[in-house]
């Protein structure tokens, strides 16, 4: 049984200034982790996620292809780390009035395996997290898109 984390956000930013924080490494490295990240299909990169040792996390190397990549419009890359495999984490941007409508998606998650419902709550959380950052980030940035 595969899940689907959702999260809408609002923006009252243009899409040309949201996509600057979603498909930059260094924006992405502000808001979610260093990376090697580059805005083209078939790269190949990795996010570094460090270790929490107050709950017990090691730490993660999480791999990534960019499957899609639109701009401004739709950014979709694959996200698998430890036992987490065939997930895959979406961004789509839609123009609402002088703002952006956010619709992120991170699939795929199957239950049914061992680690399914713990890899699926871990997520939760950190998206939880990381998209407050990217909103704080946005909000906080002085201009609209260059």
């Amino acid at each position: 049984m595969s899940q689907t984390i959702h999260r809408e956000i609002l923006f009252p930013k243009p899409p040309e200034a949201v996509w600057k924080s979603l498909a930059s490494s260094a924006a992405l490295r502000e808001w979610l982790y260093p990376n090697d990240f580059e805005p083209r299909v078939g790269h190949q990169f990795t996010f570094e996620v460090p270790p929490k040792p107050e709950v017990g996390f090691e730490g993660l190397c999480v791999h990534c292809e960019v499957l899609q990549c639109d701009e401004p419009n739709r950014l979709v890359f694959s996200w698998e780390g430890g036992a987490l495999v065939g997930t895959q984490v979406s961004f789509k941007l839609e123009r609402e009035g002088g703002g952006t409508r956010l619709l992120f998606e991170h699939s795929g998650f199957n239950i049914a395996e061992p680690f399914g419902k713990q890899a699926l709550q871990g997520a939760k959380h950190g998206w939880s997290e990381m998209l407050n950052k990217l909103t704080e980030m946005i909000l906080d940035s002085k201009g609209e898109a260059t």
